[in-house]
């Protein structure tokens, strides 16, 4: 359900002002410690963000893929890690339930992910499986009324906060690909469940994932998302399309950090008795930066109307997630290089974003699969 457009200011100018005044000023902190203070954690749910795409029905905020995507680009604005304290209880941790999900699985966890108190993960890739979603080999197998799963889950969000896993597994043959795999809803208390060592990442400082270890984990057979086999790859599919557009627009809110501390810098800082805004390549690369974002932007919340209306976004979602991405690596790039040698320091933010933002390219969908999908739509289509 949209918000009238005084509500959906009030939210907009009320995450923008939490993320200016109470995130930004904590980054270098959360980034040295690798932590982020429980008290912040209960202001993002007082906030409601824990439940934006979470129906009405259930305490979300029931926010349309429009709506979505302008409160992203905000939250875009400081550290990744603080929104993925969230943001798998936004996207892939919850959507797979609100699209596929059964009445009884939406009653039983959308509530108490809308409000926080409960952490869904997403739980998909493998050491093996990435990319080729299709090819999970973590297996489930029906014994009564239960299902046994065992297997090894990958780089997984938020798997140490998390209370549900909503978790691919494969209960038909390899050789049917897709099609053999289904999704549950795995508590993380099972007897069988063990964690991995915490990932150490690149960046993302905040954020945590590890792996998953599965070892004969007996699941109810009602915890199967739909009540039916075979279904999770679809579900996974769904879920990765709204998700590529809000890590879209979340690289459109870093490409607008990024360029207001490059322009910051160089109307301030001097050299050869000016100003280094005023030198042409400088104001090039400022320029460049600029069009960039707005090209971005502009698909983002395109693709977003487009999907409000009931088109299939598919190729649009991929176009999105494949140009923002890529976008703001450029950005951070050229904000490094506008800072000088201050830009490879860590007292400017520009060093960090650097490395947060170089995972954007990877999750959800790499570079690479983006530009397949896109490929294929077309020369799909073409034949039509």
């Amino acid at each position: 359900m949209s918000l009238d457009q005084e509500t959906l200011e009030q939210l907009i100018d009320g995450v923008r002002r939490f993320v200016r005044e109470r995130l930004v000023p904590l980054e270098a902190q959360v980034d040295e410690k690798d932590h982020i203070p429980e008290d912040l954690i209960q202001e993002m749910a007082d906030l409601g963000l824990f439940g934006l795409s979470i129906p009405e029905e259930f305490g979300g905020l029931g926010l349309t893929m429009t709506e979505e995507v302008l409160v992203a680009q905000e939250i875009g604005y400081t550290s990744p890690a603080f929104r993925s304290v969230f943001g798998t209880n936004v996207g892939i941790g919850s959507q797979g339930i609100v699209i596929d999900g059964t009445d009884k699985q939406k009653a039983e966890y959308l509530p108490k992910m809308a409000s926080g108190e409960l952490i869904g993960s997403f739980a998909l890739t493998e050491p093996d499986v990435g990319s080729d979603a299709g090819a999970v080999r973590t297996q489930a197998v029906r014994d009564g009324d239960h299902y046994v799963i065992s297997g090894t889950k990958r780089f997984i969000t938020n798997a140490s906060r998390a209370g549900v896993f909503t978790l691919m597994a494969r209960t038909g043959t390899q050789e049917e690909g897709g099609k053999g795999v289904s999704a549950f809803l795995v508590d993380a208390g099972l007897p069988g469940i063990t964690l991995g060592k915490p990932d150490k990442k690149m960046g993302q400082k905040g954020s945590h994932t590890c792996d998953v270890i599965l070892d004969n984990v007996r699941v109810p057979a009602d915890a199967l998302i739909g009540g039916k086999e075979g279904r999770g790859f679809k579900t996974a599919m769904k879920v990765l399309n709204r998700g590529r557009l809000h890590i879209s627009a979340v690289s459109v809110g870093a490409a607008q950090r990024l360029i207001d501390e490059s322009l910051a810098y160089a109307t301030e800082r001097k050299q050869f008795g000016t100003e280094i805004c005023n030198f042409q390549l400088i104001q090039a690369m400022l320029a460049d930066s600029r069009t960039e974002y707005y090209a971005g932007k502009s698909m983002v919340e395109d693709a977003a109307r487009r999907r409000d209306r009931g088109d299939s976004i598919i190729t649009e979602a991929a176009c999105c997630k494949l140009f923002c991405t890529e976008m703001v690596g450029r950005i951070a790039d050229r904000a490094v290089q506008i800072h000088g040698g201050s830009g490879y320091i860590s007292e400017y933010c520009v060093e960090r974003f650097y490395r947060d933002v170089r995972l954007f390219r990877l999750y959800e969908g790499t570079s690479q699969i983006q530009q397949i999908v896109i490929a294929k739509n077309m020369i799909a289509e073409s034949r039509l």
